[in-house]
């Protein structure tokens, strides 16, 4: 199976000069644990996770202050669709992170995260216990 197959297409993309508070408001709209951070003064893209909201707020920060350019990851791993879901959790693994922004050409087309790529696993392995005990 490929990431392509798994990706969530909703990509919340954001300004870095979006409060947490306004991106944590988005993310929880769309359902999504991450947003791309869009940042056209620097043409790059980098990514803003629930957990980066969550250290800053459990650190003291004012999520009406603190910026998701402040906390945005820049150094990011981006993966194809034609990736499989093999090579998608093995960076995940390596890089210690839950999600990857899918490229394809010049912009995001999806993101795909631990839970997705769970949801198209576990249903795999159960058919296939179901047919080695049967």
């Amino acid at each position: 199976m490929l990431v392509r197959d798994a990706m969530s297409t909703v990509v919340l993309t954001i300004g870095p000069a979006h409060t947490l508070r306004q991106a944590a408001a988005l993310m929880a709209a769309r359902r999504v644990g991450a947003a791309v951070v869009l940042d056209h003064d620097t043409s790059g893209l980098g990514i803003l996770t629930e957990r980066d909201i969550l250290v800053s707020v459990g650190s003291g920060q004012n999520p009406d202050l603190e910026t998701a350019g402040a906390h945005t990851t820049t150094d990011v791993v981006f993966a194809s669709p034609e990736w499989t879901l093999a090579e998608a959790a093995q960076a995940m693994a390596h890089g210690g992170f839950r999600h990857l922004i899918v490229l394809d050409g010049d912009g995001p087309v999806g993101v795909v995260s631990v839970r997705d790529i769970i949801r198209c696993w576990a249903p795999a392995r159960m058919r296939e216990a179901t047919l080695a005990a049967g």
